[in-house]
């Protein structure tokens, strides 16, 4: 009998497998990246289905067996706790890129709790139908998770936005009167990646 495992993620991405199956790949709070297969979820009758769409963040159960991580149930969270505010448009569209420099960046399973609490922070945020500032919250969020993945040094860029994951109001102008630093920092950093 395997193990069950209870944690929160967010769901980067995903692809088909077979007929009626995905592999998920979840940023975890407790496993880092994960990338697990969840059977039927392709169905109608899938109670997970909804819970495990693209840039979703969930409560899963993982269950690991000898050929990788398979998951064995999951719920919906929303963006502090109001299903009406979960938005499309810009928001969503800075999160999916967020997530998919996430998935080039980050290899195998490495628990990782600032590069986690920056991603859940930045979906919460940006997943707000009332949110303006996506595109100053996408910068903020891609150079914490370039920090988080040691790319980026705080140092040289003599923030304290590498100390917390909020993005509130305070936070996200000290990083307008930064833009143009923070962003040559992080095109210089993902260069020097060669993804």
């Amino acid at each position: 009998m395997y193990q069950k495992y209870q944690t929160e993620a967010l769901v980067l991405g995903s692809r088909p497998s077979g007929e009626n199956d995905r592999v998920f790949s979840l940023y975890t709070k407790d496993f880092g990246l994960v990338r697990a297969r969840a059977s039927a979820v392709r169905t109608e009758r899938s109670k997970m289905r909804y819970a495990l769409q693209s840039y979703a963040r969930a409560d899963v159960s993982l269950v690991r067996g000898r050929t990788g991580w398979r998951v064995a149930g999951a719920a919906a969270q929303y963006p502090r706790g109001d299903t009406s505010r979960i938005a499309g448009g810009e928001g969503a569209r800075a999160y999916a890129r967020i997530a998919e420099l996430t998935l080039r960046l980050v290899h195998g399973e490495e628990k990782n709790d600032f590069l986690f609490a920056t991603l859940a922070e930045a979906h919460d945020t940006l997943m707000q139908n009332s949110v303006s500032a996506w595109a100053t919250i996408e910068i903020v969020c891609v150079a914490r998770v370039l920090f988080a993945l040691g790319y980026l040094s705080a140092e040289a860029l003599q923030t304290a936005l590498f100390t917390h994951t909020a993005y509130g109001n305070a936070h996200l102008q000290e990083a307008e009167g930064l833009r143009d630093k923070l962003l040559s920092s992080i095109n210089k950093a993902i260069a020097e990646t060669h993804l």
